[in-house]
């Protein structure tokens, strides 16, 4: 991937950023908590290219590590060393919904973390696949509710669990959830038809819609979509209002990672993600780039941990 964003230069105050501040020594690990071929591994790569532009060419790898719901690579930064060469790129998944997902949770999102930068929004797709029967969410919905326990939904992350869950406690159906170790395989699952349903993020199932492995019947947001002109948003098209739930993704650095290193890293990578020709990017994978303060990233992750709270208490779903 890195070869086909060799187009984004870095311009001259994101470098001058850097060398006014803290400065890389070795090289530094983004460390993904999902799969090769994920939304979040497709940004962090855009971004590990930035940065290591940024410090002079010093490298920048992306390490996924995807397992546990994202626990796995959470943990991992959460017991790095507090030094900037081990950040953090992920999602609502560890840092807002896990806490309300699983019994057990071996870190902390606030108290284990340094927020470094806000990335992004990306909305959900309602997909099933080229060869599914449903042409519509209410074909979709009217048909679980006919066969109750007997339709599946696959889900590869937070969002997609919440999302199915959600929909199945508001369409008064019964489905079965089918969860997936990371995203990539349960969109393969979907396209096979193996599972009925799955929500996917734009970023990682836009090129399987286009190239008609996937059948988009809604989105999963309020506001439509640009890069998916005429998919109306799940609540008008599966007749459940307030329907709305979107996934963001931000950067993070070990907790007592020292001001001067945050304030560094916050500046380079709103550098990069600022750029047009990043920004562009960002929208051909379906990403809404947003970017802040360590400090609003902060406040945002305590909103929305009670934001995800109170979703996965509405859809119903247990603790693991």
């Amino acid at each position: 991937m890195a070869g086909a964003l060799g187009f984004l230069g870095v311009p001259a105050g994101m470098q001058a950023a850097a060398a006014e501040g803290w400065r890389p020594t070795r090289p530094v690990t983004l460390v993904v908590p999902f799969a090769g071929g994920s939304a979040t591994d497709a940004v962090a790569r855009i971004i590990a290219q930035l940065m290591s532009e940024a410090f002079g060419g010093i490298p920048v790898v992306v390490d996924n590590r995807a397992g546990a719901n994202g626990v796995i690579g959470a943990q991992l930064v959460a017991r790095a060393e507090p030094d900037g060469h081990t950040l953090l790129v992920t999602t609502n998944t560890t840092h807002s919904a896990n806490p309300a997902l699983l019994r057990r949770l071996d870190y902390d999102p606030v108290a284990d973390f340094a927020p470094v930068a806000r990335i992004g929004d990306v909305p959900f797709m309602l997909t099933v696949g080229r060869n599914s029967p449903f042409h519509t969410a209410h074909a979709l919905l009217d048909a679980a509710r006919e066969r109750p326990g007997q339709m599946s939904y696959a889900s590869g992350n937070s969002t997609g669990i919440v999302a199915g869950a959600t929909m199945a406690r508001q369409a008064g159906i019964e489905m079965l959830h089918v969860p997936y170790r990371s995203t990539p395989p349960a969109m393969t699952d979907a396209m096979s038809g193996r599972v009925d349903c799955m929500f996917v993020d734009i970023a990682a199932g836009l090129g399987n819609v286009r190239g008609g492995q996937l059948r988009v019947l809604a989105l999963s947001t309020a506001a439509p979509s640009p890069l998916l002109p005429g998919v109306p948003p799940l609540a008008e098209a599966g007749d459940l209002p307030g329907f709305d739930l979107i996934s963001w993704s931000g950067v993070f650095a070990p907790a007592r990672t020292p001001a001067l290193l945050i304030a560094t890293l916050n500046r380079v990578i709103r550098g990069a993600i600022e750029q047009p020709e990043a920004q562009a990017r960002f929208a051909e994978i379906g990403y809404s780039v947003l970017s802040g303060t360590p400090g609003d990233l902060g406040r945002f992750v305590r909103r929305q941990l009670d934001v995800w709270r109170d979703l996965v208490d509405a859809a119903g779903i247990e603790k693991e």
